[in-house]
């Protein structure tokens, strides 16, 4: 166990670091990853705010704090935050879309399979069913044999150059608020083994219930992904029920949001959203009566950016 872990013996009470900006009745949870933090989804967010809708990201439980703190949190923990702010949304918005990053990305497929008729779509921004990505270190692959919590911590996860980033300037700054010490800016550098293993059982929650979530997905995923390859978005585009669009992109890594490719990521959340939020074009029945006819699944579009 590497000093990381044990230097860190303190818990706290982080403060909140959540982002919510009011608008429109269509709102928009949006969920950071694991070891993450609000800021990595503030440009996203902003840029939906921008096109007039109420954008919520709230900062999960056990981050922004200590690693201890991080530590102690589990993934009932981190999706609690999730159904409280929902609720929160639910307030002023008669419409409640749910998008992630990374691990976000699996809370937000989790909360549209717990909340059918509440959540109306799903936008999934380098969604981590495998961590897979070439930049992984090389007993990744091994963790999957761990069945305990508490083994779990003998692993460290770091996070080492490029920091998921692409763009030189965002790993600049990446790399200087990782080495601040303030988990806040950018989160930790080293993930504790027992939250790689908390998210290994949410996983292991919503891969069954995958093949019953019917709500429309958008899935951006970028093709030189370090932490999680292509086969995710593959994954899902095979296995949801309902309609999907996926777009790949060309030149980012992991943190889409934040790299040389997040005003696309931007445009193509807005394009989304905006179809969501047409009304269904009424067609004619056998009777000649006009009737709501159900959107048939949609072909699944992979979109090369």
């Amino acid at each position: 166990m590497t000093s990381e872990i044990t230097r860190d013996v303190e818990r706290t009470t982080p403060v909140d670091h959540s982002v919510r900006i009011a608008g429109g009745p269509i709102g928009v949870l949006l969920i950071h990853g694991l070891g993450g933090t609000p800021v990595e989804m503030r440009y996203v967010a902003n840029g939906l705010a921008r096109a007039g809708h109420t954008v919520h990201v709230p900062q999960l439980a056990g981050h922004c704090g200590t690693l201890n703190d991080l530590r102690a949190a589990t993934w009932q923990d981190w999706y609690a935050t999730v159904e409280r702010e929902h609720e929160r949304l639910r307030e002023t918005c008669d419409v409640v879309i749910v998008g992630g990053l990374s691990m976000g990305a699996i809370l937000a497929l989790y909360h549209a399979a717990q909340h059918p008729r509440d959540v109306s779509g799903a936008m999934l921004y380098a969604p981590c069913l495998w961590l897979d990505g070439w930049a992984m270190s090389w007993y990744t692959p091994l963790f999957a044999l761990v069945m305990s919590r508490r083994f779990a911590d003998l692993f460290n996860f770091a996070e080492n150059e490029p920091w998921g980033v692409k763009d030189p300037r965002m790993q600049a700054l990446v790399r200087q608020a990782m080495n601040s010490g303030d988990s806040s800016q950018a989160g930790v550098a080293t993930l504790p083994g027992s939250q790689m293993f908390e998210l290994s059982l949410l996983i292991k929650q919503l891969k069954p219930r995958i093949p019953q979530i019917a709500q429309p997905t958008l899935i951006i995923h970028p093709r030189e992904d370090d932490h999680a390859s292509l086969s995710n978005l593959e994954y899902l585009q095979a296995n949801l029920a309902g309609p999907t669009t996926g777009v790949v992109l060309d030149d980012s890594y992991h943190i889409v949001t934040i790299d040389q490719q997040r005003q696309l990521v931007v445009d193509r959340s807005q394009k989304f959203i905006a179809q969501l939020s047409r009304p269904p074009i009424p067609t004619l029945g056998p009777d000649d009566s006009l009737e709501w006819r159900p959107k048939a699944r949609a072909q699944s579009l992979i979109a090369t950016e």
